[in-house]
C-alpha cells in the first residue's frame, strides 16, 4: 500500500525552518528567563505589527484567551453570551466558567459561521428568560471570518460587545480588516495544528481597548496589581511560556507565505472537487487561512467515504460530529428560536481533507483522485 499522507505535516514546516527554531529555543535556555522572558514581549510586538492591534496579551492557550476577556468584562450569573453551536467546546466553556449562560445560535450552511437571524432570535430568547445579553462570541470556523458587519450592527443596537473567536482564522481578513482588529477583542490559539502554531499550548488576545488590555495583563498573573504579591482582582495563571514565544517569533516570519500556499491549495481543491461535492467557497471581500478544508457530502455515507479514503492512505477528520447544544455538558442551556437545524444537518455532512502549506501537487492529486473515486462508487451504486 502507498504510504499514508499526513493530515497536517508539521515535519515539513520544521524542515523549512531549519536551525532557526533550535537556536531560538537555545537562547531561552541560555538566558534563563523561562517565565515571561524577553521573547514574550517581542512576540507581542510582532503580533501587534502583523494585525494592527494596539495591544496583544499573550497567554497559555486559546481557551484562557477567551476567558481573559470574559473575566475582564465582569461577565457573571444572570448574563447571557451568544455563541454558535457548531464549534469546539471552548467557546461556550468559558461562558459557563463565569456562571453566565451560553445561548446557542445556528450557523449558515454556506460559511459554517454564525447566522445573524439566529443571533437575533437568541437575543430574544435571552430576554424572554430574564437574562441580560451582554456579548456575542462569533467563531471564524475553519479559517473564514464571520459576517462581522452584520453581527456588529446587531450588537451596537443592543449595547453588546463582540469577542471574535479566531482560534482558526488568525491571518485572515474581512473586507479589508485583519483578524485581530475586529470587535472589542479577538482571541486566538497557537495550538500546534493551528495555521500559526507553537510546539505546545499558547494563545493571545488582541484589542485596541487600553483598559481591557491592562486588566487582562493583571488577570494573566493571578490578578496582580503593583507586583505579584499585590493581588487586586481574581485572576489565573495564564502566562505564555517563553520557549513557545521564541518558537512563534520564528514561525511568524514565514507565516504570510504559508497563508498564500494554503489559499492556493484550497483553490486547487475547489476546482477539482466542485463537480462531486459541496466545496467551501470564500465570500467576496473575505480571505481564509484554511485551518481546515471541509467538504459537505450531502446524501452520501460519510463513514464509508472515510473508510474508502483511509484504505488508500488518505486521512480525513470530522469537525464537528455533534453540535454543542446536543452534547451532555451543554444540552441544558438555551438555544435560539425553535432550534438549530442547519448546524444539526451540517454535523452529519461535513468531512475535512488534509490541509497544510506543504501539500505538494502530486500529493494533492492523490487526495483528489481518492475523493472522486470514493464518491463515484456511491453514485454508481445509486
Amino acid at each position: 500500500m502507498t504510504d499514508p499522507i499526513a493530515f497536517i505535516d508539521l515535519a515539513a514546516q520544521r524542515k523549512r525552518l531549519g536551525s532557526a527554531v533550535d537556536e531560538a529555543v537555545l537562547r531561552v535556555i541560555n538566558h534563563g528567563g523561562y517565565i515571561m522572558g524577553p521573547e514574550v514581549k517581542t512576540l507581542e510586538a510582532d503580533l501587534a505589527a502583523f494585525t494592527g492591534a494596539k495591544h496583544v496579551v499573550s497567554c497559555a492557550n486559546g481557551t484562557d484567551a477567551l476567558g481573559f476577556v470574559l473575566m475582564a468584562k465582569g461577565v457573571k450569573p444572570g448574563d447571557a453570551v451568544l455563541c454558535p453551536t457548531f464549534t469546539f467546546a471552548a467557546t461556550a466553556e468559558v461562558v459557563a466558567w463565569t456562571g453566565a449562560t451560553p445561548i446557542f445560535v445556528d450557523v449558515r450552511e454556506d460559511t459554517f459561521n454564525m447566522d445573524v437571524a439566529s443571533l437575533e432570535a437568541g437575543i430574544s430568547t435571552a430576554k424572554s428568560l430574564g437574562l441580560n445579553p451582554v456579548g456575542v462570541i462569533p467563531v471564524d470556523l475553519f479559517g473564514l471570518p464571520a459576517d462581522y458587519d452584520a453581527i456588529e450592527s446587531v450588537c451596537h443596537r443592543e449595547g453588546m460587545w463582540v469577542l471574535c473567536d479566531a482560534a482558526q482564522s488568525f491571518g485572515a481578513t474581512y473586507k479589508g480588516r485583519k483578524v485581530g482588529s475586529i470587535g472589542l477583542a479577538t482571541s486566538t490559539s497557537f495550538f500546534p495544528a493551528k495555521p500559526l502554531g507553537c510546539y505546545g499550548d499558547g494563545g493571545a488576545v488582541f484589542t485596541n481597548d487600553d483598559e481591557l488590555a491592562a486588566v487582562m495583563r493583571s488577570i494573566r498573573v493571578h490578578g496582580q496589581g503593583s507586583d505579584k504579591y499585590d493581588n487586586v482582582r481574581i485572576g489565573m495563571n495564564g502566562r505564555l511560556d517563553t520557549m513557545q514565544a521564541a518558537i512563534l517569533i520564528e514561525k511568524l516570519k514565514i507565516f504570510p507565505s504559508e497563508v498564500e500556499a494554503r489559499d492556493r491549495i484550497a483553490k486547487r481543491y475547489n476546482d477539482s472537487l466542485r463537480s462531486v461535492a459541496i466545496v467551501p467557497d470564500t465570500p467576496e471581500g473575505y480571505t481564509s487561512v484554511w485551518a481546515q478544508y471541509t467538504l459537505r457530502l450531502k446524501g452520501f455515507n460519510r463513514e464509508k467515504f472515510q473508510a474508502d479514503l483511509k484504505a488508500v492512505g488518505v486521512p480525513t477528520m470530522v469537525y464537528y460530529p455533534k453540535p454543542l447544544h446536543q452534547q451532555t455538558a451543554y444540552k441544558s442551556y438555551p438555544v435560539a428560536g425553535n432550534g438549530l437545524p442547519v448546524a444539526e444537518r451540517l454535523a452529519s455532512e461535513v468531512v475535512s481533507l488534509p490541509m497544510h502549506p506543504y501539500l505538494d501537487e502530486a500529493t494533492q492529486d492523490r487526495i483528489i483522485e481518492a475523493v472522486c473515486s470514493a464518491l463515484a462508487q456511491r453514485t454508481a451504486a445509486a
